[in-house]
């Protein structure tokens, strides 16, 4: 049906006079997308027998403090294991359009999916990277665990894409290049 449930609505925050319009295209598409990860997760985490905690979407312009530290659109869009939140600069998309050729709603509903740091955080892996900082483990460079964390959270995005393709057919031509440009 495509269509949230009060249950499943997002979370969303909006940094005090830095906030998309309440009728902003932008910002309506990212609620609905981040609604859709929600649910999808939800039903995945069930099937393991787990809870799935939804994040906070966090929507800012300009600069946004978060529990991780201070951020600009510079940043492009985050998410902050400490506080379980997803941030995201609407002006991002617009420069990923620009300055990336990478427009479309796949494009974006990929980079929403930060939210597989989210899926890391609460499996646990994100702690475990912060263990194996601590034990002085190799982070950066090839092969890095910081590049895997990464490559792991794109995979989940991957997962939500592919199941979210299934429930509602919404890929079209020229959005797989798209996504890959962003």
């Amino acid at each position: 049906s495509g269509q949230m449930t009060e249950q499943s609505a997002p979370q969303v925050t909006q940094q005090a006079g830095h906030a998309p319009p309440a009728n902003d295209e932008q910002a309506d598409f990212v609620r609905a997308v981040l609604g859709d990860t929600e649910d999808t997760w939800a039903q995945v985490f069930q099937q393991s027998g787990r809870n799935y905690k939804n994040p906070t979407l966090v929507l800012f312009s300009g600069q946004v403090g978060s529990a991780c530290g201070y951020a600009t659109a510079a940043s492009g869009p985050f998410y902050c294991p400490a506080d379980q939140k997803v941030y995201l600069d609407m002006s991002f998309f617009q420069e990923m359009a620009q300055r990336f050729k990478a427009s479309g709603d796949f494009a974006q509903a990929y980079v929403i999916a930060q939210v597989g740091h989210h899926v890391q955080t609460l499996l646990g892996i994100s702690s475990k990277m912060q263990m194996a900082r601590q034990q002085g483990q190799r982070m950066e460079g090839d092969g890095g665990l910081l590049v895997r964390q990464e490559l792991q959270a794109d995979c989940f995005a991957g997962v939500w894409a592919n199941l979210a393709q299934k429930r509602h057919n919404w890929v079209e031509a020229g959005d797989i290049e798209s996504a890959l440009n962003a």
